[in-house]
């Protein structure tokens, strides 16, 4: 038998689990014999054994499916597990924590968890939050900063600059088509300059982020950019979190894990009271950009909530509907409102975290965002031609 033949075999006899019908006739190594009860432990309950309720078979198998499979396989098994066994309850204990290979999920489950968590299990769940944090603020960091700042510089260009305030490297690229070969010069028919500075925020940013259970991924990537924005001095940036009830987080906006350790997650929505909050910080409706990161299934008044976006539009506020804000591919959300706030000129779509920075870079420019997102492969939602909302 050739060497793809047998890989193909085992492959088989891995998938099948090596009851009396599986009929492969494939001997397992003493490796792969391993590698089939981790399989078998998680996903065939006829086979005997399993993770079972003991603290100290859990870090082990947890262990075990680390040596055989790679990181993104680890994350799905581990997923898996505790919605398969019901592993969550065992994260209550700081072992199985220090066993788990931290990401977003296992983020957003400690934060529905935090109620349970007490003593070292919780310092040891602050950890792992930590840890995930400071890794997403590792890769998402400076493509945020970059692109916000870029637009800033961007949309902050004067064009009638004093002679102290012309930016020379952007006016010669300007000019380059007049150039004139026998003095050997640029005519600055354009003059570029830096912006004026202002002494405060060129843009107002807010995050108003549903906690609802579906939405906690989006949570925690909505913290860590709230947290980046924070930090640039050109954007003023607020962070409110809801469900029926709206809480404001933008003292914490330095600190996302306190900031997450303060979310909520799962209970009602209420969409037009939290937008109704919003309205109500918003003092510059021209400089502002509202994003509003919802599966858009509303338990308030929808009627409201379409009236309160309307008057937000008509006021100049950039507002737009990031249906999630994740990684997890096509969400689940009401077509019939986002078709409606489309209409409205509120744009509806899904983003993941590496586009979050290209959209805000657009919204801050001023772009048609329904344009971008196609642009950027992202399928709008299509406006509902129904009747007009009154505001």
């Amino acid at each position: 038998m050739s060497e793809p033949e047998t890989e193909r075999l085992r492959r088989w006899r891995l998938v099948l689990g090596g009851g009396p019908a599986e009929g492969t006739g494939c001997a397992l190594s003493e490796r792969d014999q391993r590698l089939d009860r981790a399989l078998g432990a998680l996903y065939d309950s006829d086979r005997s054994g399993g993770l079972g309720s003991s603290a100290p078979s859990v870090p082990r198998w947890l262990g075990d499916i680390r040596d055989y499979f790679p990181a993104s396989v680890v994350q799905v098994m581990q997923r898996d597990a505790f919605e398969r066994l019901d592993l969550k309850r065992m994260l209550t204990e700081p072992e199985m924590l220090e066993a788990v290979v931290p990401d977003v999920s296992l983020v957003s489950t400690l934060i529905s968890m935090r109620g349970l968590l007490g003593g070292r299990t919780k310092s040891t769940a602050r950890l792992v939050v930590r840890k995930v944090v400071d890794a997403l603020l590792k890769k998402l960091e400076e493509p945020l900063k970059q692109a916000v700042n870029g637009a800033i510089d961007r949309a902050s260009i004067n064009r009638r600059p004093r002679h102290a305030e012309i930016d020379w490297n952007r006016t010669i690229r300007a000019n380059l088509r007049h150039y004139q070969a026998e003095y050997r010069t640029i005519i600055p028919e354009t003059r570029l300059g830096h912006g004026r500075k202002s002494r405060g925020s060129l843009k107002d940013v807010v995050l108003c982020i549903d906690q609802s259970g579906s939405m906690a991924n989006s949570v925690v990537y909505s913290s860590i950019f709230g947290a980046v924005m924070a930090s640039l001095p050109a954007v003023s940036t607020r962070l409110v979190v809801f469900d029926t009830e709206v809480v404001d987080l933008s003292d914490s906006l330095d600190d996302p894990v306190e900031v997450l350790f303060s979310v909520q997650l799962g209970g009602g929505t209420d969409i037009n009271r939290a937008v109704g909050y919003c309205e109500s910080r918003i003092t510059r409706p021209e400089d502002t950009i509202l994003v509003l990161i919802s599966d858009l299934y509303e338990g308030g008044v929808t009627a409201g909530l379409l009236a309160r976006a309307l008057r937000l539009v008509a006021s100049g506020v950039q507002m737009v509907a990031l249906l999630a804000l994740s990684d997890e591919g096509a969400p689940a959300y009401d077509r019939a409102l986002a078709a409606k706030l489309a209409a409205l000129g509120v744009p509806a779509f899904a983003c993941t975290p590496d586009l979050f920075p290209d959209m805000m870079a657009a919204a801050i420019r001023k772009q048609d965002l329904t344009a971008w997102a196609a642009s950027a492969g992202i399928a709008a939602v299509p406006a509902d031609p129904g009747p007009a909302v009154e505001a």
